[in-house]
């Protein structure tokens, strides 16, 4: 039974540019918040409505795609139901983000493996790094498929070469590019089965993959596949006695951990990011215009005041990513909002509708400028 009703306003407000999460933040805040209104209205709990309703394999999401396979939400809920139970004022929520721009276009990972005269591998490839730790992952598929020393290997965005592979976004890096590396290390271990990489100087290896099975927008189909993989998460949020934030329980379905540190480091960032959307961040627009002229003022939560994070992953395996792993690069934060909202609610009875919620204790305890 799905509804859906999309309202689009032209302004003379700036345009909006790609926020981490691309929409599914806002629509999670929304829906987690509704979800927790029906619960207390038929006397269950936030954990129970949400378990009672998880999607699982078999399935059919709202876009009509049936869920073949990965599909780890119930084990996210078991893994968060005790902390979110027993703690005085806690708040939970749910969230799922696609891994792939999908809907019909067309996505690659493109790699182009280079044995350099020093006997080392370059990875060249089409994505960006911009932080996230690709790099790292693109040399540990590399080196699990061939055996080669990470000390003898490096990855570069080279654009010199024919290698494009579109946006670094949709959490779709490690997916297409760590499929793409596995294509090419393949062909490079058989290689090295009689050879040295001294032998193999000048050598190149190409890999290339490609999803080109998702369903485009309005298509007439029999089965519909809107994206090729999705991430699904449980977090809750803890209060203190005064309102403030105690502490953050994050169980996330990722595939397979590829590299426990980066994966940390790329939920922990999130789960920053989602607490100062959820309570502190603004960028206002008044008259068409913003007074905001530096990121100092637009709120951002600094990192001595974010709570414990307990970080529990569950790995699903999927069939589509590089040995079963997910993308994590948005996921992180879509539940966020809506935990912290109905944690509020259990602290002091006030729904809220909007954000940032700067009326909450929680808010009002974060230093501001």
């Amino acid at each position: 039974n799905v509804d859906v009703e999309a309202l689009a306003v032209y302004t003379n407000n700036p345009p909006c540019g790609a926020m981490r999460g691309f929409g599914a933040n806002q629509a999670a805040f929304a829906l987690e918040g509704a979800l927790d209104q029906l619960a207390e209205k038929i006397g269950l709990d936030g954990w129970e409505i949400r378990y009672r309703n998880a999607v699982d394999v078999g399935d059919t999401f709202a876009t009509g795609q049936v869920f073949e396979h990965s599909v780890g939400l119930k084990k996210t809920l078991l893994a968060v139901k005790d902390a979110y139970q027993n703690a005085k004022y806690a708040g939970i929520a749910c969230g799922i983000k696609n891994v792939g721009i999908g809907n019909g276009m067309p996505e690659y990972g493109r790699v182009l493996l280079v044995v350099e005269k020093d006997a080392t591998v370059t990875i060249n490839q089409g994505f960006t790094e911009m932080g996230q730790g690709l790099y790292t992952v693109l040399i540990q598929c590399l080196c699990e498929e061939t055996g080669v020393d990470p000390r003898r290997v490096r990855a570069v965005v080279d654009t010199s070469k024919p290698l494009y592979c579109g946006m670094t976004t949709a959490s779709r890096a490690t997916s297409l590019g760590g499929n793409a590396v596995r294509i090419a290390a393949q062909k490079l271990k058989e290689d090295l089965q009689n050879h040295t990489l001294e032998e193999l100087i000048g050598k190149e290896y190409y890999g290339e993959h490609v999803v080109d099975f998702t369903t485009a927008l309005n298509a007439k189909v029999e089965k519909t596949i809107t994206h090729f993989s999705y991430g699904f998460a449980t977090q809750v949020v803890i209060l203190d006695d005064k309102g403030k934030l105690k502490k953050v329980v994050a169980a996330h379905d990722v595939g397979k951990v590829l590299n426990p540190k980066l994966l940390e480091g790329q939920i922990e960032g999130s789960i920053h990011m989602g607490l100062g959307y959820a309570l502190s961040e603004e960028l206002k627009v008044v008259d068409s215009k913003l007074p905001n002229t530096n990121i100092r003022s637009l709120g951002l939560l600094r990192a001595k005041d974010m709570p414990e994070c307990e970080l529990i992953f569950v790995e699903e395996y999927d069939p589509q990513g590089p040995f079963g792993a997910k993308g994590v690069g948005e996921i992180g934060l879509v539940p966020t909002a809506g935990a912290v909202a109905g944690a509020l609610y259990k602290f002091d009875g006030i729904r809220r509708y909007s954000l940032p919620m700067k009326d909450a204790p929680a808010a009002k305890s974060i230093p501001k400028g």
